[in-house]
């Protein structure tokens, strides 16, 4: 009689409901891969896109999930230790293959990530893939350098609490926004200089805060409200897209003469976990132990509750990141 494992399984796109939780085969790890026993792991939207039937890419019936912490069940190549802390996401998880809403999951090898921190699991939970967008947007999507001006349009989310810590790490100006008054608080307390309350219309805002505009600016909202965050940044400056919170995704009748200003610039960021290095995951967990950072932990739920958490992700009542513990 072969194992069994609790794990979070969607046959069909639907609405939160069609989260089960079930006992399914334990999955065995092929060579190249690691089994990991999972402790808790992040909700991402994402995964909601996935659930909905939205997501470009994955199959169902499958177990969702794109990141989780743990410790190394078993290694087949020898490399890691079992017990052996680590984090891993993307790469397929929870689309092409079974994810991390599960006590256990395996994993391609090359997106495991060793660490080691007395944290506890619901603070670790949050950090792999917010981590992840948050330092890469800033690396690859701005090139940003310290001591420059930073919008985060989105602050509230959870990739935008963790640009707030990492650019005020660096010794940036860091002007975030919220659709509610009821925000400002959780933005100022997580490393805001400026609060910007957002109406759709913030360009001139921002440009009265930093006249000439700001140096860079990631995008998280989504395409609604990109023409309005180009504009708040200066020439020469960057607008990095990297979330998309509206939902909204593509710009219809997109014509670049009148939506990009003269030498703005547009990238865009989504990594892997080979984009997040594990000096970079091991530095910003001893930072969070030593209290020069925090994580912006929302809600913590446990497995049981995965229906709830996804209304409450759906709804943006999260307030941070929701971390589900296994």
């Amino acid at each position: 009689m072969s194992a069994t494992m609790r794990a979070v399984v969607v046959d069909h796109a639907g609405g939160p409901e069609v989260l089960r939780v079930r006992h399914v085969p334990v999955p065995l790890p092929a060579p190249g891969w690691v089994r990991i026993r999972v402790a808790a792991f992040g909700l991402n939207r994402s995964e909601l896109h996935f659930r909905q039937g939205l997501a470009y890419s994955g199959s169902f019936p499958r177990v969702p999930g794109i990141e989780a912490v743990g410790v190394v069940d078993q290694d087949p190549s020898g490399r890691l230790a079992a017990g052996t802390q680590v984090a891993t996401m993307m790469g397929g998880m929870g689309r092409e293959f079974d994810g991390g809403y599960a006590e256990l999951v395996t994993v391609p090898a090359a997106q495991v990530i060793p660490f080691r921190s007395d944290l506890p699991w619901e603070v670790l939970g949050a950090v792999p893939e917010m981590l992840q967008t948050a330092a890469g947007s800033l690396r690859v999507g701005l090139e940003a350098r310290d001591g420059q001006t930073l919008l985060i349009r989105g602050g509230t989310s959870s990739v935008g609490l963790a640009l707030a810590v990492l650019g005020r790490a660096r010794g940036m100006t860091v002007i975030s926004t919220t659709r509610s008054e009821s925000g400002r608080a959780l933005l100022l307390a997580g490393g805001a200089d400026q609060v910007v309350i957002d109406d759709g219309d913030i360009a001139p805002v921002v440009r009265n805060l930093v006249p000439g505009g700001v140096d860079g600016a990631v995008e998280l909202v989504g395409t609604n409200v990109l023409r309005d965050t180009l504009r708040a940044v200066r020439p020469g400056g960057v607008v990095c897209f990297t979330g998309m919170l509206s939902d909204q995704w593509t710009v219809p009748e997109f014509y670049p003469m009148d939506w990009l200003p003269n030498g703005v610039r547009l990238t865009a960021y989504s990594g892997e976990s080979t984009d997040l290095a594990p000096a970079t995951l091991q530095g910003f967990l001893d930072d969070v132990a030593a209290g020069r950072a925090a994580v912006p932990v929302g809600r913590v739920y446990r497995l049981d509750d995965i229906v709830q958490a996804h209304r409450d992700m759906e709804a943006g009542t999260i307030g941070g990141k929701g971390v589900v513990l296994t």
